[in-house]
């Protein structure tokens, strides 16, 4: 098993990244590349899907030079993927008739406002476990096919495939051979019954989608085709395929109900395991399924926050505060306290638990001696405060509080947002030796699927912690800091009905 290692293709919301693990979890390679954000109008996010296709060629390409050089022998490949975010292209060409419609897009909101005064939101929930909401990909779908010129028509006749990244990077790796997607990227599109696992023709019939356009949906560990022998130098099997936060959640070993992680890229997601009960949340999160293997499904109660890591970059690209995202923590550390400063990052809307399309970002408590550092550490701090939202969401429907947290992702590097974190939620929090766990849960699956792993449950003896943050912090201050959190969130709640 030591000479068998996995590519993992980490398609994300602002970069595409390619890493290479062996069987026992250690990354021996690893490339990554950036690509635009593209932003038409406000509430609108797009990526090039000519873009995306070509980073993540070089970034394979890359990786599996390294590997060549080194003796290294690849026995497959896992993907992972932004989730929500949505293709149509062409079944004959392979070109896209739109640039992909991004999660964080908001420009479905008026539409889906409709369908809930329509009473439809129930209907979508008991199938889905999802609400109706601008971040799933049924209502991009919709908007694409009557928004780009004879679209529909190309639909109706047969001539369109519909699908979220990671199906569309499998129609492009396997030359057209492979429309195919999973159960955890289905289940986030809000036309996939997670019970029945099936797509559902009432929701269909909802959104005016033909069933044509439809990728086959397999277990997270199964035959997904075979790559082109011209994209690498030789045929590679592809054998797993996730959404990125369930990727994650297999990627830190939390496969036992009850287990709990929270990412944080691009956006923050939270996923608790409950195991074969797709457990109805009573707090506005999210049913969704957790991965499916050999046909037996696995579900989550999902938190979605959609600014987390973004919010560190739009202090670097949008206003040009910082130099780099990792000035922020030095910045924060250097204040006793936030002095009153709350920034609420509702960019695009805010997701779990309020789930308000309408909602704009705010910076609160600002005085003439607010600088830099203040605003800084109110961006870092507020994506604490949205995680104990959810935290919060997720004890009152359990009924119990987690034992720990455990945390990847790029803003886990830093060790005060973490020490923060644990303060507020007051429980231990737990960050892992291999931080980039939503691509190693991809190789994981795809091991499963070649034999290197027998089941999932042989993981977790791979799981190694790297550090730990306890709380640290009385409840008095805790209280103190949610009350002014409180009081930032209902203003802009407020300002956006």
């Amino acid at each position: 098993m030591s000479g068998h290692h996995i590519l993992a293709i980490d398609q994300g919301t602002t970069s595409s990244r390619a890493m290479i693990f062996s069987a026992g979890g250690d990354c021996v390679a690893v490339a990554q590349h950036e690509f635009r954000q593209i932003f038409p109008r406000d509430g609108w996010v797009e990526h090039d899907p000519e873009e995306i296709w070509q980073t993540v060629l070089s970034v394979c390409r890359q990786v599996l030079q390294q590997a060549k050089e080194e003796g290294i022998d690849v026995a497959g490949i896992g993907i992972t993927n932004q989730r929500e975010t949505t293709l149509v292209w062409d079944r004959n060409s392979g070109e896209p008739l739109y640039n992909a419609i991004v999660w964080q897009d908001r420009r479905t909101a008026e539409y889906c406002s409709e369908l809930k005064l329509a009473g439809n939101e129930e209907q979508v929930a008991e199938s889905t476990g999802l609400l109706l909401d601008p971040y799933f990909s049924a209502t991009k779908l919709r908007w694409i096919l009557d928004n780009v010129p004879g679209a529909r028509v190309k639909a109706e006749a047969g001539e369109l495939a519909f699908g979220t990244i990671d199906s569309f990077l499998l129609w492009r790796l396997t030359g057209g051979q492979s429309h195919a997607t999973d159960a955890t990227n289905a289940s986030r599109t809000m036309l996939f019954n997670i019970h029945t696992q099936q797509w559902d023709e009432s929701l269909l019939e909802l959104f005016h989608v033909p069933q044509s356009l439809l990728p086959e949906v397999k277990d997270c560990s199964a035959d997904f085709g075979m790559t082109e022998a011209g994209l690498f130098g030789r045929p590679i099997p592809i054998g797993g395929i996730a959404g990125d936060q369930q990727a994650a959640t297999i990627g830190q070993a939390c496969l036992e109900p009850g287990m709990i992680k929270s990412t944080y890229g691009t956006g923050c997601f939270v996923l608790l395991n409950t195991g074969k009960t797709a457990f109805r949340s009573e707090n506005r999160l999210l049913t969704t399924v957790a991965y499916r293997i050999k046909g037996e499904t696995s579900y989550a109660i999902e938190g979605s926050i959609f600014v987390a890591g973004a919010a560190m970059q739009w202090l670097r690209d949008g206003i040009k505060l910082i130099d780099s995202a990792g000035e922020v923590e030095g910045l924060a550390r250097g204040l006793e306290s936030n002095r009153g400063v709350y920034m609420v990052p509702a960019f695009t809307g805010l997701g779990a638990p309020h789930w308000d399309p309408h909602a704009r970002g705010a910076i609160f408590g600002l005085t003439r001696d607010t600088g830099i550092a203040e605003i800084a550490r109110a961006t870092l701090e507020s994506v604490g405060y949205q995680t104990y939202d959810l935290m919060a969401a997720m004890e009152r429907d359990s009924g119990s509080a987690p034992k720990a947290l455990r945390v990847d992702g790029g803003m886990v590097a830093n060790e005060w947002f973490l020490q923060f974190l644990a303060d507020l939620l007051n429980v231990p929090v737990e960050r892992p030796q291999v931080t980039e766990t939503t691509a190693l849960g991809a190789a994981y699956l795809a091991g499963v699927q070649f034999g290197l792993f027998e089941s999932l449950a042989d993981i977790r003896e791979h799981w190694q912690r790297d550090a730990i943050f306890t709380p640290n912090s009385s409840q008095r201050e805790r209280d103190t800091l949610l009350r002014g959190w409180e009081k930032a969130i209902s203003r802009v709640l407020e300002k956006g009905k």
